[in-house]
């Protein structure tokens, strides 16, 4: 069995290629930060293949070249996790940076359909597979200052509801997995680098981690091929909406 995982140079997509290899499945590894994957495929060769797939799923044909460029023996993806995605920028809709939102729209919604427009033809040709869209609390509940990233992520939602409409009958599954609060980057990116308001996200309670989510996408996949996990929410215990997290005394 081979899965395709985007994002997997860190967080959540790092982790789920760790959980995949550990159960045998064979991995193409794919996400801009080539050194990364290539330490990644060493670390994780030892137990399955892996392929490295250095691309941009922005650039639609950056990824229609890459996936035409797979050996033949990983043509036959039977695992998509659409895990690329990023938060950038916190502004009221009124003071936002449009190349923010250009990069959100670019990598959370738009990346999510080139690569799948790429992989699921395959699938359905093959009447088998499962596509994993990683989606977020955010696509459920929009919270302030969330705008843009909110809008991504319950479109991400939507997309993944119409897969499941759209595929249904093919032998494809789609599954949406939806996390809330997890300490990965993705904090550091949405703040730009600055590490003073990315721990502040993530002090005085139990955030997921990376290994939390990873673990829950691959028991969605290792269901029997009857069975869809359609749509998750995964939370923290200590959050209970976006805005309810109980934080602790330093």
């Amino acid at each position: 069995m081979i899965a395709m995982i985007t994002g997997a140079t860190s967080g959540i997509g790092k982790a789920t290629a760790e959980v995949f290899a550990r159960e045998g499945i064979s991995l193409i590894i794919c996400g801009r930060r080539l050194a990364r994957l290539e330490a990644l495929q060493q670390k994780l060769a030892e137990q399955v293949p892996v392929h490295v797939l250095p691309f941009d799923i922005r650039l639609r044909d950056a990824v229609d070249q890459a996936i035409t460029s797979l050996p033949s023996d990983f043509k036959k993806i039977d695992i998509l996790v659409n895990n690329a995605g990023n938060a950038h920028g916190r502004d009221p809709i009124h003071r936002g940076d449009p190349h923010d939102w250009d990069n959100m729209i670019d990598l959370n919604l738009k990346g999510l359909l080139h690569v799948s427009q790429a992989i699921i033809p395959g699938m359905v040709v093959r009447g088998k597979g499962h596509v994993i869209n990683i989606g977020s609390l955010a696509g459920k509940e929009v919270y302030p200052q969330g705008n843009v990233y909110c809008a991504t992520k319950y479109a991400v939602d939507a997309l993944s509801q119409a897969m499941r409409i759209d595929l249904n009958g093919t032998g494809v599954r789609v599954s949406a997995i939806n996390p809330g609060l997890v300490e990965t980057e993705f904090s550091l990116v949405r703040f730009k680098g600055d590490e003073a308001k990315s721990d502040a996200v993530y002090r005085g309670y139990t955030p997921l981690t990376a290994y939390d989510v990873a673990e829950v996408i691959w028991f969605a996949a290792s269901r029997p091929p009857h069975v869809n996990i359609a749509d998750l929410l995964l939370l923290p215990t200590d959050q209970a909406t976006s805005m309810i997290v109980h934080k602790r005394d330093a």
